[in-house]
């Protein structure tokens, strides 16, 4: 019988991201804007793409067995999914983002108990709902189908709850950020069903591994450099290492070949320190997989 894992990569803002994200971890993944039905080098892969709003009720009833959206669908779909790999890193294109309760920059409310009895528009209805109604604030909530800034900067709604990552197209508009009411980050989830089954368990654990390396690997750069003898202990000292830093003896020299990994942040204060310190030769090199 033909062993196949169905993958749904998610429509959208996410898109491009993910299908990065697996390039780097391995998979090669092609679109078509005439398909749904993307084409992936894995011939134990099916892939489809599906809007990250909806992923999760997809993973759910098992049309397809793996998936990634972001928390904030999951929870507002109240999904019964396997959460298998949290899968932001600061780096990436697959950014936490927050989900804000917003007004007119001149509008009075200064806290959410502000809007009882108010009209509030979101895409996040549910979530939106169960927010207010653990405060004991009775509000409106209804959904939006998009432009949901301009729907309160009309005064069609008092407030809306819209999602945003550093909050600058909500300051554009003239509108205020309330209070953040959830950030939510890209998941990589698993039907139930499918993550029970031996052989699509073991499959799904090798891309949660696969992608979580990449994703390790955006923030990390290796170092290679060649140091003398005398200066080895000097260089050593200044290396903070993943693990400990691989050196070997230059051939017929009393030179050493010193090869670590990195966080990239620490690149631009470290290098003139090796070099001061008598490295020669630094080569700084990416990472696609640190694992």
């Amino acid at each position: 019988m033909e062993k196949i894992l169905k993958l749904g990569v998610p429509k959208g803002s996410l898109e491009n991201a993910t299908i990065e994200l697996f390039r780097k971890s391995g998979w090669r993944i092609s679109t078509s804007s005439r398909s749904y039905f993307p084409s992936i080098d894995d011939e134990e892969l099916a892939c489809r793409l599906i809007r990250a709003q909806e992923m999760s009720w997809h993973v759910e009833s098992g049309a397809i067995d793996l998936g990634i959206t972001g928390i904030d669908w999951i929870k507002e779909n109240e999904s019964d999914v396997v959460v298998v790999q949290d899968l932001v890193y600061s780096k990436s294109t697959l950014k936490p983002a927050r989900w804000v309760l917003v007004v007119k920059e001149n509008s009075p409310v200064k806290k959410a108990e502000d809007l009882a009895g108010k009209k509030i528009s979101t895409e996040l209805v549910n979530f939106t709902k169960k927010y207010f109604a653990e405060k004991n604030v009775k509000v409106e909530v209804e959904f939006s189908w998009g432009a949901t800034e301009a729907k309160v900067v009309d005064g069609l709604v008092d407030a809306i709850v819209e999602v945003t990552e550093t909050g600058s197209t909500l300051r554009a508009h003239n509108l205020r950020i309330v209070q953040e009411m959830m950030t939510t980050n890209p998941q990589l989830i698993a039907n139930k069903q499918a993550w029970q089954e031996p052989w699509k368990r073991a499959k799904i654990e090798q891309i949660a591994l696969l992608l979580k390396g990449a994703l390790q690997a955006e923030m990390m750069v290796g170092l290679k450099m060649n140091v003398p003898k005398d200066k080895l202990d000097a260089i050593i000292k200044l290396l903070p290492s993943l693990t400990s830093p691989t050196i070997a003896g230059l051939y017929n020299s009393d030179w050493y070949s010193i090869e670590t990994i990195i966080s990239e942040t620490m690149v631009r204060e470290l290098i003139p320190q090796l070099q001061k310190n008598g490295a020669e030769g630094v080569i700084e090199y990416p990472l696609n997989k640190v694992i």
